[in-house]
C-alpha cells in the first residue's frame, strides 16, 4: 500500500505529523500536540486525507516505472 506522510519541522524539530495510515495528525512538542488537536477538528484533515488519493495513488506508477528503469 501507499502511505502520505506530511511532517512539519521547525529548527530541525518535528512538530506534527499526518500519517495516512494513522489518519490524523499527530503532535510530538507542545505546540504539535496543540494544533493535532485543533487541525484534526479542522478542514486541514479533509485535506490531508485527499491529498493520498489526488497525488500519491495517482502518481504511485510513474514513480515505481521510474524506479524499475533504473534497476
Amino acid at each position: 500500500g501507499i502511505e502520505f506522510i506530511d511532517s512539519y519541522v521547525f529548527n530541525r524539530v518535528e512538530h506534527i505529523r499526518f500519517n495516512s495510515t494513522v489518519g490524523r495528525y499527530v503532535g510530538y512538542t507542545e505546540l504539535g500536540l496543540k494544533n493535532a488537536e485543533a487541525w484534526n477538528k479542522g478542514p486541514q484533515l479533509g485535506q490531508e486525507q485527499g491529498e493520498l488519493e489526488r497525488v500519491c495513488k495517482r502518481n504511485a506508477a510513474n514513480a515505481y516505472r521510474a524506479i524499475l528503469d533504473k534497476t
